[in-house]
């Protein structure tokens, strides 16, 4: 269960939003924002590959608590998907323009919603 937080609200109310207006562009970059605060929240694992005898049995056996981000750690997450987009931005600029500046679009989209 993912927590519920003003930035979570933020984005998913603008998602909610952008489907309604058919933005399939926005739509996409909220999607990947979202996706990436829900993995950020994911656990670690120390587990190897074993024999399929030494696996958890049962139901809910190998489930785990998952990590609750602060307000701080989201942002980051955030802020990370931001620079990410800057980046290909910047990385398309000469040889595919347009990919640039819709990967500029998108970290703007998401700088709003800070």
């Amino acid at each position: 269960m993912t927590t519920d937080s003003p930035l979570r609200t933020r984005l998913r109310t603008a998602l909610l939003d952008a489907r309604r207006a058919r933005d399939a562009e926005t739509v996409s970059v909220l999607r990947t924002a979202i996706a990436a605060l829900e993995n950020a929240e994911a656990v670690p694992t120390d587990v190897a590959a074993g024999a399929l005898e030494d696996a958890p049995v049962g139901v809910g056996a190998a489930e785990a608590e998952r990590r609750v981000l602060s307000d701080a750690d989201e942002r980051a997450v955030l802020d990370a998907e931001i620079a990410s987009l800057e980046e290909a931005g910047r990385a398309y600029a000469c040889s595919v323009p347009e990919r640039a500046h819709a990967a500029r679009r998108a970290a703007e989209r998401l700088s709003a919603l800070r």
